[in-house]
Protein backbone atom coordinates (compact mmCIF):
# COMPACT_ATOMS: atom_id res chain seq x y z
CA UNK A 1 0.00 0.00 0.00
CA UNK A 2 1.49 3.20 -1.10
CA UNK A 3 1.73 5.87 1.48
CA UNK A 4 3.37 8.32 -0.32
CA UNK A 5 2.03 11.73 0.46
CA UNK A 6 -0.32 13.79 -1.26
CA UNK A 7 -0.63 16.66 0.15
CA UNK A 8 1.16 18.68 3.64
CA UNK A 9 -0.52 16.41 6.68
CA UNK A 10 -1.29 19.73 8.14
CA UNK A 11 -2.56 22.89 7.04
CA UNK A 12 -1.98 26.62 9.09
CA UNK A 13 -5.79 26.63 8.56
CA UNK A 14 -6.08 24.13 11.09
CA UNK A 15 -8.91 26.04 12.89
CA UNK A 16 -10.57 26.58 9.80
CA UNK A 17 -10.80 23.53 8.15
CA UNK A 18 -12.37 21.38 11.30
CA UNK A 19 -14.89 20.49 12.80
CA UNK A 20 -16.00 18.44 10.51
CA UNK A 21 -14.01 16.43 11.70
CA UNK A 22 -14.06 13.98 9.07
CA UNK A 23 -10.92 13.88 6.37
CA UNK A 24 -8.73 15.58 9.06
CA UNK A 25 -5.08 13.81 9.70
CA UNK A 26 -4.06 12.88 12.55
CA UNK A 27 -1.80 15.76 13.09
CA UNK A 28 -4.80 18.11 11.89
CA UNK A 29 -6.81 16.53 15.32
CA UNK A 30 -4.10 16.11 17.36
CA UNK A 31 -3.96 20.19 17.27
CA UNK A 32 -7.16 20.37 17.37
CA UNK A 33 -7.94 18.62 20.55
CA UNK A 34 -5.21 20.64 22.25
CA UNK A 35 -7.33 23.57 21.28
CA UNK A 36 -10.05 22.24 22.76
CA UNK A 37 -7.39 22.11 26.08
CA UNK A 38 -7.18 17.98 25.93
CA UNK A 39 -3.73 16.17 25.74
CA UNK A 40 -2.59 15.39 22.24
CA UNK A 41 -3.25 11.47 22.86
CA UNK A 42 -7.07 12.45 22.12
CA UNK A 43 -6.13 12.83 18.57
CA UNK A 44 -5.21 9.80 17.85
CA UNK A 45 -8.37 7.82 19.88
CA UNK A 46 -10.38 10.63 18.04
CA UNK A 47 -8.95 9.59 14.37
CA UNK A 48 -9.18 6.09 15.34
CA UNK A 49 -12.87 5.85 15.85
CA UNK A 50 -13.63 8.60 12.75
CA UNK A 51 -11.61 6.03 10.49
CA UNK A 52 -11.84 2.26 11.87
CA UNK A 53 -14.73 2.28 13.82
CA UNK A 54 -16.81 4.69 12.02
CA UNK A 55 -18.15 6.98 15.08
CA UNK A 56 -21.54 9.62 13.47
CA UNK A 57 -21.29 11.63 17.01
CA UNK A 58 -18.44 12.67 19.55
CA UNK A 59 -20.71 11.92 21.86
CA UNK A 60 -20.57 8.21 21.08
CA UNK A 61 -16.67 8.18 21.83
CA UNK A 62 -16.13 6.25 24.94
CA UNK A 63 -12.91 6.36 25.79
CA UNK A 64 -13.36 10.81 25.92
CA UNK A 65 -14.57 11.92 29.62
CA UNK A 66 -18.00 11.97 30.16
CA UNK A 67 -18.17 15.89 30.71
CA UNK A 68 -15.75 16.47 27.38
CA UNK A 69 -18.09 14.46 25.32
CA UNK A 70 -21.32 16.84 26.62
CA UNK A 71 -19.06 20.02 25.89
CA UNK A 72 -19.09 18.47 21.84
CA UNK A 73 -22.30 17.55 21.41
CA UNK A 74 -23.02 20.03 19.07
CA UNK A 75 -19.87 19.64 17.04
CA UNK A 76 -20.18 17.56 13.84
CA UNK A 77 -18.11 14.92 12.72
CA UNK A 78 -19.71 15.61 9.61
CA UNK A 79 -21.40 12.17 8.43
CA UNK A 80 -24.47 12.28 6.25
CA UNK A 81 -27.46 10.28 6.12
CA UNK A 82 -28.58 7.71 3.74
CA UNK A 83 -31.66 9.43 2.02
CA UNK A 84 -32.68 6.06 0.04
CA UNK A 85 -30.68 3.25 -0.90
CA UNK A 86 -31.18 0.67 -3.96
CA UNK A 87 -30.13 -2.72 -4.19
CA UNK A 88 -29.31 -4.27 -7.92
CA UNK A 89 -29.59 -8.14 -7.99
CA UNK A 90 -25.58 -8.02 -8.83
CA UNK A 91 -24.81 -6.57 -4.92
CA UNK A 92 -24.22 -3.02 -6.50
CA UNK A 93 -26.18 -0.56 -4.31
CA UNK A 94 -26.37 3.14 -4.87
CA UNK A 95 -27.38 5.64 -2.41
CA UNK A 96 -28.59 8.68 -2.07
CA UNK A 97 -27.07 10.90 0.55
CA UNK A 98 -28.68 13.55 2.44
CA UNK A 99 -26.20 16.57 3.60
CA UNK A 100 -26.16 18.84 6.47
CA UNK A 101 -27.67 21.36 4.25
CA UNK A 102 -30.20 19.01 3.03
CA UNK A 103 -28.73 18.68 -0.60
CA UNK A 104 -28.52 14.71 -2.36
CA UNK A 105 -26.01 13.27 -3.70
CA UNK A 106 -24.71 9.51 -4.87
CA UNK A 107 -22.79 7.36 -4.07
CA UNK A 108 -22.36 3.67 -5.37
CA UNK A 109 -20.33 0.86 -3.62
CA UNK A 110 -19.47 -1.82 -6.23
CA UNK A 111 -18.73 -5.33 -4.76
CA UNK A 112 -16.91 -7.99 -6.07
CA UNK A 113 -15.37 -11.48 -5.27
CA UNK A 114 -11.94 -9.59 -4.31
CA UNK A 115 -12.57 -6.01 -3.65
CA UNK A 116 -15.46 -3.41 -2.53
CA UNK A 117 -15.38 -0.26 -5.10
CA UNK A 118 -16.95 3.19 -4.08
CA UNK A 119 -18.06 5.51 -6.67
CA UNK A 120 -18.09 8.90 -5.23
CA UNK A 121 -19.55 12.01 -5.93
CA UNK A 122 -17.42 15.55 -5.89
CA UNK A 123 -20.38 18.16 -6.83
CA UNK A 124 -23.53 18.53 -6.24
CA UNK A 125 -24.80 18.12 -9.58
CA UNK A 126 -22.57 18.98 -12.65
CA UNK A 127 -22.13 21.78 -14.52
CA UNK A 128 -20.35 20.20 -17.78
CA UNK A 129 -23.79 19.71 -19.26
CA UNK A 130 -22.37 16.90 -21.20
CA UNK A 131 -25.74 15.48 -23.51
CA UNK A 132 -25.88 11.80 -22.75
CA UNK A 133 -25.16 12.43 -18.77
CA UNK A 134 -28.73 12.55 -16.26
CA UNK A 135 -26.60 14.55 -14.05
CA UNK A 136 -25.85 17.12 -16.07
CA UNK A 137 -29.07 17.46 -17.02
CA UNK A 138 -29.92 18.04 -13.30
CA UNK A 139 -27.88 21.15 -13.08
CA UNK A 140 -25.38 23.08 -10.24
CA UNK A 141 -25.56 23.52 -6.68
CA UNK A 142 -22.35 23.61 -5.31
CA UNK A 143 -18.73 21.62 -4.57
CA UNK A 144 -18.57 19.37 -2.08
CA UNK A 145 -16.10 19.74 0.84
CA UNK A 146 -13.20 17.35 2.28
CA UNK A 147 -15.36 16.05 4.79
CA UNK A 148 -18.15 15.06 2.48
CA UNK A 149 -16.29 13.37 0.00
CA UNK A 150 -14.32 11.00 2.40
CA UNK A 151 -17.92 10.35 3.95
CA UNK A 152 -19.19 8.90 1.23
CA UNK A 153 -16.24 5.95 1.56
CA UNK A 154 -17.01 5.62 5.19
CA UNK A 155 -20.60 5.34 4.39
CA UNK A 156 -20.22 2.68 2.33
CA UNK A 157 -17.52 0.86 4.13
CA UNK A 158 -20.17 1.07 7.35
CA UNK A 159 -23.06 -0.80 5.16
CA UNK A 160 -21.42 -3.34 3.47
CA UNK A 161 -19.48 -4.20 6.85
CA UNK A 162 -16.49 -4.65 4.79
CA UNK A 163 -13.38 -2.33 4.22
CA UNK A 164 -13.14 -0.66 1.10
CA UNK A 165 -10.43 -1.25 -1.44
CA UNK A 166 -10.87 0.91 -4.63
CA UNK A 167 -12.28 4.47 -4.80
CA UNK A 168 -13.38 6.23 -7.98
CA UNK A 169 -14.33 9.85 -8.23
CA UNK A 170 -16.48 9.37 -11.50
CA UNK A 171 -19.82 10.09 -9.75
CA UNK A 172 -21.44 13.49 -9.67
CA UNK A 173 -19.39 16.65 -10.54
CA UNK A 174 -16.46 17.26 -12.51
CA UNK A 175 -13.53 16.76 -10.14
CA UNK A 176 -10.62 19.11 -11.22
CA UNK A 177 -12.94 21.61 -10.81
CA UNK A 178 -12.99 20.77 -6.62
CA UNK A 179 -9.21 20.74 -7.07
CA UNK A 180 -8.43 21.77 -3.54
CA UNK A 181 -11.32 19.82 -1.98
CA UNK A 182 -10.19 16.91 -4.23
CA UNK A 183 -6.59 16.53 -3.24
CA UNK A 184 -7.52 16.75 0.34
CA UNK A 185 -9.86 13.92 0.40
CA UNK A 186 -7.50 11.88 -1.85
CA UNK A 187 -4.81 12.76 1.24
CA UNK A 188 -7.58 11.37 3.41
CA UNK A 189 -8.46 8.50 2.08
CA UNK A 190 -5.27 7.57 1.45
CA UNK A 191 -3.38 8.52 4.65
CA UNK A 192 -6.28 8.06 6.89
CA UNK A 193 -8.80 5.49 5.72
CA UNK A 194 -5.67 3.31 4.55
CA UNK A 195 -6.13 2.68 0.57
CA UNK A 196 -3.15 2.56 -1.66
CA UNK A 197 -2.75 5.45 -3.91
CA UNK A 198 -2.45 3.21 -7.18
CA UNK A 199 -6.54 2.20 -6.26
CA UNK A 200 -7.56 5.34 -6.16
CA UNK A 201 -8.89 7.02 -9.78
CA UNK A 202 -9.59 10.74 -10.42
CA UNK A 203 -12.17 11.03 -13.70
CA UNK A 204 -12.17 14.42 -15.56
CA UNK A 205 -14.05 15.93 -18.86
CA UNK A 206 -11.28 17.70 -18.99
CA UNK A 207 -10.29 21.20 -17.67
CA UNK A 208 -7.66 23.83 -19.26
CA UNK A 209 -4.35 23.00 -17.10
CA UNK A 210 -6.19 21.41 -14.55
CA UNK A 211 -4.69 18.14 -15.77
CA UNK A 212 -1.00 19.82 -15.65
CA UNK A 213 -1.41 20.91 -12.22
CA UNK A 214 -2.02 17.81 -10.95
CA UNK A 215 0.32 16.37 -12.38
CA UNK A 216 2.75 18.56 -10.04
CA UNK A 217 1.54 16.61 -6.95
CA UNK A 218 3.20 13.89 -8.68
CA UNK A 219 0.50 11.00 -7.37
CA UNK A 220 0.38 7.23 -8.03
CA UNK A 221 -3.47 7.39 -8.66
CA UNK A 222 -5.06 6.59 -11.76
CA UNK A 223 -6.36 9.29 -14.44
CA UNK A 224 -9.40 8.86 -16.37
CA UNK A 225 -10.21 11.26 -18.71
CA UNK A 226 -13.54 11.06 -20.44
CA UNK A 227 -12.81 11.82 -24.40
CA UNK A 228 -16.67 10.04 -25.92
CA UNK A 229 -15.31 11.18 -29.44
CA UNK A 230 -12.40 11.15 -31.84
CA UNK A 231 -12.56 14.66 -32.88
CA UNK A 232 -13.71 17.92 -31.66
CA UNK A 233 -16.61 18.49 -33.84
CA UNK A 234 -18.31 15.31 -32.12
CA UNK A 235 -17.21 15.84 -28.58
CA UNK A 236 -18.42 19.12 -28.93
CA UNK A 237 -21.79 17.43 -29.88
CA UNK A 238 -21.29 15.90 -26.72
CA UNK A 239 -19.43 17.87 -24.18
CA UNK A 240 -20.76 21.60 -25.16
CA UNK A 241 -18.24 22.52 -22.31
CA UNK A 242 -15.88 21.09 -24.37
CA UNK A 243 -15.71 23.91 -26.89
CA UNK A 244 -12.87 26.01 -25.37
CA UNK A 245 -10.64 23.52 -24.94
CA UNK A 246 -9.57 21.75 -28.20
CA UNK A 247 -9.04 17.94 -28.48
CA UNK A 248 -5.40 18.73 -29.64
CA UNK A 249 -4.45 20.65 -26.51
CA UNK A 250 -6.28 18.12 -24.04
CA UNK A 251 -4.47 15.16 -25.02
CA UNK A 252 -1.03 17.23 -25.04
CA UNK A 253 -1.91 17.90 -21.69
CA UNK A 254 -2.34 14.66 -20.89
CA UNK A 255 0.93 13.58 -22.97
CA UNK A 256 2.44 16.24 -20.49
CA UNK A 257 0.56 14.14 -17.64
CA UNK A 258 2.41 11.14 -18.86
CA UNK A 259 6.04 12.19 -18.58
CA UNK A 260 5.95 13.72 -15.19
CA UNK A 261 4.20 11.27 -13.59
CA UNK A 262 5.47 8.18 -15.31
CA UNK A 263 1.60 6.93 -14.73
CA UNK A 264 -0.53 6.19 -18.04
CA UNK A 265 -4.12 7.36 -18.92
CA UNK A 266 -6.80 5.58 -18.82
CA UNK A 267 -9.54 7.32 -21.71
CA UNK A 268 -13.30 6.65 -20.76
CA UNK A 269 -15.42 6.51 -23.83
CA UNK A 270 -18.98 6.10 -23.82
CA UNK A 271 -20.27 4.14 -26.99
CA UNK A 272 -23.43 5.53 -28.41
CA UNK A 273 -24.86 3.71 -30.96
CA UNK A 274 -24.67 5.02 -34.56
CA UNK A 275 -23.29 8.48 -32.69
CA UNK A 276 -19.42 7.44 -31.74
CA UNK A 277 -19.13 3.34 -32.36
CA UNK A 278 -18.55 3.40 -36.12
CA UNK A 279 -15.66 1.77 -37.25
CA UNK A 280 -13.98 5.01 -39.22
CA UNK A 281 -14.40 6.48 -35.83
CA UNK A 282 -12.73 4.09 -33.89
CA UNK A 283 -9.60 4.55 -36.78
CA UNK A 284 -9.57 7.81 -36.06
CA UNK A 285 -9.72 7.02 -32.23
CA UNK A 286 -6.65 5.22 -32.74
CA UNK A 287 -4.67 7.50 -35.03
CA UNK A 288 -5.23 10.20 -31.90
CA UNK A 289 -3.43 7.87 -29.21
CA UNK A 290 -0.96 5.85 -31.35
CA UNK A 291 2.41 5.68 -29.73
CA UNK A 292 0.65 7.24 -26.22
CA UNK A 293 1.24 5.49 -22.76
CA UNK A 294 -2.38 4.88 -22.36
CA UNK A 295 -5.45 2.44 -21.99
CA UNK A 296 -9.14 2.90 -23.35
CA UNK A 297 -12.04 1.84 -21.34
CA UNK A 298 -15.27 1.12 -23.81
CA UNK A 299 -18.42 2.04 -21.71
CA UNK A 300 -21.58 0.81 -23.23
CA UNK A 301 -24.13 3.73 -22.98
CA UNK A 302 -26.69 3.30 -19.71
CA UNK A 303 -30.07 5.03 -21.05
CA UNK A 304 -32.16 7.77 -19.67
CA UNK A 305 -35.00 9.18 -20.10
CA UNK A 306 -34.20 13.13 -20.73
CA UNK A 307 -32.17 11.65 -24.14
CA UNK A 308 -32.58 10.06 -27.00
CA UNK A 309 -29.47 7.49 -27.33
CA UNK A 310 -28.92 4.01 -27.37
CA UNK A 311 -26.28 1.39 -26.74
CA UNK A 312 -24.72 -0.41 -29.40
CA UNK A 313 -25.54 -4.18 -29.49
CA UNK A 314 -22.48 -6.36 -29.01
CA UNK A 315 -21.53 -7.11 -32.41
CA UNK A 316 -20.75 -3.43 -32.72
CA UNK A 317 -19.07 -3.32 -29.62
CA UNK A 318 -16.70 -5.97 -30.36
CA UNK A 319 -15.88 -4.60 -33.68
CA UNK A 320 -15.03 -1.44 -31.91
CA UNK A 321 -12.68 -3.03 -29.66
CA UNK A 322 -11.39 -5.34 -32.53
CA UNK A 323 -10.41 -2.17 -34.33
CA UNK A 324 -8.63 -0.69 -31.60
CA UNK A 325 -6.43 -4.00 -30.65
CA UNK A 326 -5.31 -4.13 -34.14
CA UNK A 327 -3.78 -0.46 -34.31
CA UNK A 328 -2.04 -1.88 -31.24
CA UNK A 329 -4.17 0.35 -28.62
CA UNK A 330 -4.68 -1.27 -25.55
CA UNK A 331 -8.56 -1.62 -24.60
CA UNK A 332 -11.04 -3.29 -22.62
CA UNK A 333 -14.74 -2.75 -21.98
CA UNK A 334 -16.46 -1.73 -19.08
CA UNK A 335 -19.72 -2.57 -18.68
CA UNK A 336 -21.80 -0.47 -15.83
CA UNK A 337 -22.87 -2.37 -13.04
CA UNK A 338 -26.19 -2.09 -11.15
CA UNK A 339 -28.26 -1.48 -14.00
CA UNK A 340 -31.68 -1.92 -12.71
CA UNK A 341 -30.97 0.41 -9.98
CA UNK A 342 -31.26 3.42 -12.33
CA UNK A 343 -27.37 3.21 -12.51
CA UNK A 344 -26.66 6.23 -14.76
CA UNK A 345 -25.15 8.45 -12.78
CA UNK A 346 -27.29 11.29 -11.67
CA UNK A 347 -30.76 9.03 -12.48
CA UNK A 348 -31.04 8.30 -9.14
CA UNK A 349 -30.80 11.47 -7.56
CA UNK A 350 -33.54 12.93 -10.53
CA UNK A 351 -35.90 10.18 -9.75
CA UNK A 352 -36.28 9.69 -6.05
CA UNK A 353 -35.41 13.18 -4.23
Amino acid sequence: MSATPLISSVDSRTSEIIPPLVGASLAELSTWVQQQGQPAYRGKQLHEWIYQKGVRSLCDISVFPKQWRAELAKISIGRSNIHHRAVAPDGTIKYLLQLTDGQIIETVGIPTDKRLTVCVSTQVGCPMACDFCATGKGGYKRNLARYEIVDQVLTVQEDFQQRVSHVVFMGMGEPLLNTENVLAALRSLNQDVGIGQRSLTVSTVGIRDRIRQLAQHHLQITLAVSLHAPNQALREQLIPSARPYPLEDLLAECREYVEITGRRVSFEYILLAGVNDLPEQALELAKRLRGFQSHVNLIPYNPIAEVDYKRPNRDRIQAFVNILKQQQIAVSVRYSRGLEADAACGQLRINKK
